[in-house]
């Protein structure tokens, strides 16, 4: 059981005027069901002492992931799209802002028509992922992240809980609890946030056989765009 609380530093929300631009995303695969996976938002009471205060805007990581969704559904139509979301980080961001904000995180799965699927822990994430389709039949053709991480963890809750902490992550070494075989041959994996490609990556791809691509560096989240690299010498790495 978990007993130490992880403490991390996690990517910036707003930082520097960015220093390289994302790389061009490939076309995935072109069958099996395409995962996005999107961690939650920080809270304001632990940042707002920061000189540079994560996640000013809740849709940080809810924007990329509705763009990314949108071009996968342009790159293969008709595309088998579930999308993963960290629900008590948002419960607890609309008590903050004073705003329903599962409520505008569902009229993007209805913009869009994807299957939305909210989870409370990492259990529950790891259990979609090895058995939410029968993986006989239905593959994982593409999976992306999208929220704060360090070189070692996705931090689904950091600074959510407790300043500058994360309580809720799924960790590198836990990676060999997904099964062999639930990824297509030719799966597309990615993670938009910072650090993952310093450690993550490799141990991502010792537990599934698939390539993931990760940042060396922190990444910047846009309003518009998908996240870009944004430390010196900063690049994409598998």
């Amino acid at each position: 059981m978990r007993s130490v609380l992880l403490l991390v530093v996690a990517c910036l929300a707003f930082c520097s005027a960015p220093l390289r631009a994302a790389t061009p995303v490939p076309p995935p695969a072109s069958s099996g069901e395409f995962i996005v996976i999107t961690g939650g938002v920080s809270l304001w009471i632990w940042e707002k002492w920061k000189a540079q205060p994560h996640d000013n805007w809740w849709m940080n990581f809810v924007r990329a992931s509705r763009i990314r969704i949108e071009q996968i559904q342009q790159e293969s139509p008709g595309a088998q799209i579930t999308w993963l979301v960290y629900r008590p980080a948002y419960i607890a961001r609309s008590k903050q802002d004073n705003n329903e904000l599962l409520s505008h995180i569902e009229s993007v799965r209805d913009a869009f028509h994807v299957k939305l699927v909210f989870f409370d822990k990492t259990s529950q994430l790891l259990d979609y992922l090895n058995y939410g389709q029968p993986r006989d039949h239905v593959k994982i053709a593409s999976l992306e992240y999208f929220g704060h991480s360090n070189k070692a963890c996705f931090l689904f809750d950091y600074s959510n809980n407790i300043d500058s902490a994360s309580k809720v992550w799924l960790h590198e070494n836990e990676l060999n609890q997904l099964h062999r075989g639930i990824f297509s041959r030719d799966a597309y994996a990615k993670s938009w946030s910072c650090h993952t490609g310093e450690s993550m990556s490799q141990k991502f791809r010792a537990a599934t056989g698939v390539a993931m691509i990760g940042a060396i560096g922190k990444t910047q989240y846009m309003t518009d765009e998908l996240p870009i690299l944004s430390s010196p010498g900063g690049h994409w790495d598998r």
